[in-house]
């Protein structure tokens, strides 16, 4: 059969017409540079990962990012400003906002101290509670000897903290402070709220009562009778009787001159007889002096 001619090109008219190659695209699956009805930023959209994978990875990074700043306690902003308001509106809107603030450990007196210390608020995030600062400020408040501060999910923050022991009530210049074991005044303890507490007078007396309340306890007859021991020079101890007795004990062996008070309470029942003074001072003596009253 003869040739065709179209299109002023000769063809054999029993091959079929040669179609048009495509255009290159240039990577498996990408959209070409040219696409007509693509703009360009979707092409830029196109050519990311977002396969299953990436996903998953961008998922982890962003829980771990959470749970590292949840766990240390540490605010999101020192990571980053702009990370933590991210982040702490993101915890608000899964609902990780505060609800509930429990004090445990603290007396009566001291909650309010304590919570005005914690300075959190209801429905802040989770995630910009600072812990260490909150354990900081609370131990500032002179009740508290230790704190320890737990963030619990979704919308608790428990503050545990230990008080100072309340050793005696300490009589100085007038006034009557509530101490601790090593003698520290107690800001903000009342003093009228603690009538059972052991009274020690004078200079010094707060920083010695941890030696000498032991062996006063350890003998019940003549604890019950104690009014208050009164520190004389910071040397030595009188201890003033609730029946306006005295008893003068020795600068040094004060647990020897109350064995030897305890021995002649026991054969003569001294304590209940009635006395002016009893003087310990002098080692291996004892001096009584009978009151007018006695008989």
């Amino acid at each position: 059969m003869p040739a065709v001619v179209r299109g002023g090109r000769r063809q054999n008219a029993g091959q079929p017409p040669k179609r048009a190659a495509a255009p290159k695209s240039g990577g498996r699956g990408r959209t070409p540079k040219n696409a007509p009805g693509v703009p360009g930023k979707m092409a830029v959209l196109g050519r990311l990962d977002m396969s299953p994978r990436a996903v998953i990875i961008a998922m982890v990074a962003g829980v771990v990012v959470l749970g590292g700043v949840l766990a240390t306690g540490a605010r999101a902003e020192r990571i980053g400003n702009s990370m933590s308001n991210g982040l702490d509106g993101a915890t608000a809107a899964m609902g990780l906002k505060l609800a509930q603030v429990d004090i445990r450990g603290e007396s009566p007196e001291a909650n309010a101290a304590i919570r005005r210390a914690i300075g959190a608020s209801a429905n802040q995030p989770m995630t910009s509670l600072d812990l260490d600062a909150i354990r900081q400020r609370v131990e500032q408040v002179g009740w508290v000897k230790e704190a320890r501060v737990v963030r619990l999910l979704p919308d608790r923050l428990v503050v545990q903290v230990i008080e100072h022991d309340r050793l005696a009530v300490w009589q100085s210049g007038g006034r009557n402070f509530v101490v601790d074991a090593k003698g520290q005044v107690i800001e903000g303890a009342d003093a009228g709220r603690y009538p059972n507490l052991p009274l020690v007078v004078g200079a010094g007396a707060n920083e010695t009562a941890s030696e000498i309340l032991p062996l006063i306890a350890e003998r019940p007859r003549l604890q019950s009778r104690v009014e208050a021991m009164v520190r004389v020079d910071n040397r030595r101890w009188n201890l003033l009787l609730k029946d306006g007795g005295l008893i003068q004990l020795p600068a040094t062996d004060q647990e020897a001159a109350l064995i030897r008070l305890d021995a002649l309470d026991q054969r003569e029942r001294l304590l209940e007889l009635g006395f002016a003074r009893i003087d310990l001072r002098t080692p291996e003596e004892l001096a009584v002096r009978r009151s007018d009253s006695a008989t």
